[in-house]
């Protein structure tokens, strides 16, 4: 059953998408993370432009992160102090990449920054997280556990001014690094239409030491935030956010979690996190090959592109 999209203006099988939006979701509730770097792959590689894509799939991640963070704070695993610091930064982030989206759509060049983006991007954290999994499972299959950081031992940038203390998260740190990479991420995710909790996450327990217990919710919260704010933004200003698109795939996204998350129960840690090195990674790759691949119409002219 075909349906048209209004602002993608291209028809596309309802079950096509409703079982895309089922596989992100399963995938989202596996790995615990949002399906927005995976989602919008998918929809770019289906033929939605790339703008439709990235816009459109914030306002399914805002709905996704809508159940998490209501969850969150009911089981009482948000740091709101951390939260707001990253929301703040989150906002800046989103607000110059919805700026920058805009101006790179302008000058034609919008295609090209996301596929080149995706492919540095991916392709870096997937190799790097793929590196890191090996190195576990040979240190663990010899029996020589990696060492770990003691407790007294902080990173420099902690100490940095405006420092504030975080009692839910035990942290003490100044709010400039947090800050910082709160908006690289809603920079990114408002360029790219990731929610940016895959990155978030391993900054928050790697850089800044925040417990697990109150990682996954905190992130959350931001990732609301910030992919509402998208929505408004890339809605108003660019006027690509495919409504009937994303209702589709919120659809299948949800029936698609419910399964990921109770599979991912029974995942061992080390095979978790070999598994998801190899999705971040694959889909980098895939990136390459759209870059380095001739396509089958080299040249083309569209009615919208002639001026009369």
């Amino acid at each position: 059953m075909q349906i048209y999209l209004p602002i993608a203006e291209m028809p596309v099988s309802v079950l096509l998408l409703l079982g895309m939006g089922a596989a992100v979701g399963f995938v989202s509730g596996l790995f615990g993370i949002g399906g927005g770097f995976l989602m919008t792959p998918l929809l770019i590689f289906l033929g939605i432009p790339p703008a439709v894509a990235v816009a459109t799939q914030s306002a399914q991640i805002a709905a996704s992160a809508t159940t998490g963070s209501l969850s969150a704070i009911r089981r009482g695993s948000v740091d709101l102090k951390l939260a707001s610091v990253l929301v703040a930064g989150g906002f800046v982030g989103t607000t110059l990449g919805v700026w920058f989206f805009a101006a790179m759509r302008r000058a034609g060049q919008l295609d090209l920054v996301i596929v080149v983006s995706y492919v540095t991007l991916f392709t870096v954290i997937g190799g790097l997280m793929l590196a890191e999994s090996i190195r576990e499972f040979w240190s663990t299959r010899r029996g020589r556990p990696r060492p770990r950081r003691r407790g007294g031992q902080h990173p420099a940038y902690l100490g940095w001014p405006l420092r504030m203390r975080f009692p839910r998260s035990r942290l003490y740190s100044s709010i400039i690094p947090i800050a910082g990479a709160a908006l690289a991420v809603g920079f990114v995710g408002a360029v790219l239409g990731i929610g940016g909790a895959f990155i978030m996450v391993p900054a928050l327990l790697y850089l800044f030491r925040v417990p697990t217990a109150v990682v996954i919710g905190t992130s959350q919260v931001q990732v609301l935030c910030t992919a509402l704010l998208a929505v408004v933004l890339q809605a108003t200003l660019n006027g690509v956010v495919d409504i009937v698109l994303a209702l589709i795939l919120i659809i299948g996204g949800v029936f698609g979690a419910q399964f990921g998350s109770q599979a991912g129960r029974a995942l061992r840690a080390d095979l978790f996190r070999f598994l998801l090195a190899i999705l971040v990674l694959g889909v980098g790759l895939r990136f390459v090959v759209e870059l380095v691949v001739r396509p089958a119409e080299p040249f083309s002219i569209t009615g919208s592109d002639v001026r009369r």
